[in-house]
């Protein structure tokens, strides 16, 4: 799933942080945005991964299906009706 970095602001950021992984030229399979108080919660789900991708917006952000992004993540768990889920954080998302 992870590709060589190229992107030099990902790369400064992964050895940084060395949880961070970066993905590029990644296709949106799923884009759905929700309204939380002030926030737009996004959740992608990407092309061969069966794990959510999240991350919060304060405005209403372009649908993203179809697309090619790169990103960069983190993993994390949320708990759901009492039971943990896994989902990805993201950190940085560019369209391709």
């Amino acid at each position: 799933m992870t590709t060589p970095q190229k992107n030099n602001i990902a790369t400064k950021l992964t050895k940084r942080h060395p949880k961070l992984i970066h993905t590029e030229n990644i296709k949106v399979v799923s884009h759905v945005q929700r309204e939380s108080y002030d926030w737009q919660l996004n959740t992608l789900m990407l092309d061969g991964v069966d794990v959510p991708f999240k991350y919060k917006r304060k405005k209403l952000y372009k649908n993203l299906k179809n697309s090619r992004v790169n990103i960069t993540y983190y993993p994390d768990n949320e708990k759901v009706a009492g039971l943990d889920i896994e989902v990805m954080k993201i950190v940085r998302i560019k369209v391709a």
